[in-house]
């Protein structure tokens, strides 16, 4: 095993890169590897058929000859409204939605893969034996959560997250498998970080879908994340009316997590909400009866942005729209298709009143939406039209 000094070197390293903690477990099965198992049969997994890759439960079988596991964790909360304050806080008549605080900026998955390639470069400088290292910025068969805990970063909360005391639960997590016997974070005797979520109930009872089964279990079917990114066909009727007007993500058992109050913000500009001119992307659906007047002014006033969108601007993009407007955002993975259904469905949630400036706007969008050709769309549209007429 190399010396303790050697994993000194490498976390102080990681935090010169800009990594907020970093600590490294040995690639041992872990009893919560093993319980993901028991997890799958319940069925819990919905459409996640990756989940059950065999890799999850077994680093060797990810990294042949893994000795280690090097956790970091990127801070990525912003000082901008959580979403059980912000919905709440509409600035205009125009419907808006919520979009998951990790998805504000540039794609979390570059960000973490970048910073973890330039560790793997520093340590290849410093070790010159012959040794495999494999980076995972959330892209691999691993459960980083599971590691991070051993690694001294955090327990598993009730809303199995990961929960740190200083930095609560807004980061990234990436790791890096290597054949290199690195000595852990914490020593043999020391256990990982105690169970501080005590009696609290607060995410359990938070969640509008009632996906928390049981404290520290999920069932990711019920989950809104899960059914705006993950889920590919129509949302579940009764889902619908809960999820409100969440677009992609969502981040409610986090915002009334204690240990998020005093959560620092991150300065790094890559995690702020991304702005979008309107006269780029065409401004807002008009109906054909608006004045062209009219659309001249919103494209020259209106300016688009990630934290709480427009719920007509993404409802009325066509998929050139989305590929441009949503190159190098996490957003990606939800696919054209999702994303609009998400928007029908939110706009069915939100309150939108016959006398309300957008109502006609939006009223012959979801028309034109009933009527598309993708049938997940169509139905969401018509389900919207049933709410808002």
């Amino acid at each position: 095993m190399r010396p303790k000094s050697d994993t000194v070197w490498l976390e102080a390293h990681a935090s010169e890169l800009g990594f907020d903690l970093c600590g490294i477990a040995s690639a041992a099965k872990f009893p919560e590897l093993a319980r993901a198992e028991e997890w799958l049969a319940r069925g819990y997994a919905g459409e996640m058929k990756y989940l059950a890759d065999p890799r999850r439960c077994d680093a060797e079988r990810a990294l042949p000859g893994v000795r280690s596991a090097i956790i970091c964790a990127l801070n990525y909360n912003t000082r901008l409204p959580k979403s059980t304050d912000a919905l709440h806080l509409q600035r205009d008549e125009e419907p808006r939605g919520w979009i998951s605080r990790y998805a504000w900026g540039t794609d979390y998955h570059e960000v973490l893969r970048r910073k973890l390639k330039e560790l793997t470069v520093a340590l290849r400088q410093r070790f010159t034996e012959p040794f495999e290292a494999r980076v995972y910025a959330d892209t691999g068969p691993l459960q980083e959560r599971v590691f991070a805990k051993y690694a001294g970063l955090g327990w598993l909360g009730k809303n199995t997250l990961l929960l740190n005391p200083r930095l609560g639960s807004w980061f990234f997590l990436g790791a890096i498998l290597t054949t290199l016997d690195l000595a852990p974070t914490l020593e043999d005797s020391v256990l990982p970080p105690p169970d501080l979520c005590g009696s609290c109930r607060k995410c359990i009872d938070a969640c509008p879908t009632g996906a928390f089964v049981e404290p520290y279990v999920m069932d990711a079917r019920r989950c809104i994340s899960y059914l705006t990114i993950e889920l590919r066909g129509p949302i579940p009727d009764e889902f619908r009316e809960p999820m409100g007007t969440h677009l992609f993500g969502c981040d409610i058992c986090q915002d009334v997590c204690p240990w998020n109050r005093r959560a620092p913000a991150t300065l790094q500009q890559e995690f702020q909400p991304r702005p979008f001119p309107a006269a780029l992307e065409g401004a807002a659906t008009r109906d054909e009866s608006a004045s062209a007047e009219g659309k001249q002014q919103t494209a020259a006033t209106l300016e688009e942005s990630l934290f709480l969108p427009r719920l007509e601007w993404l409802a009325s993009m066509d998929e050139a729209q989305f590929r441009r407007v949503f190159r190098g955002s996490a957003i990606k993975r939800t696919k054209w298709r999702g994303l609009v259904r998400n928007a029908c469905i939110a706009l069915g949630n939100a309150d939108l009143r016959p006398g309300a400036t957008a109502y006609k706007r939006i009223t012959a969008l979801l028309q034109r939406l009933s009527a598309s050709q993708d049938a997940v769309i169509a139905e969401s549209a018509l389900w919207a039209l049933s709410r808002i007429q």
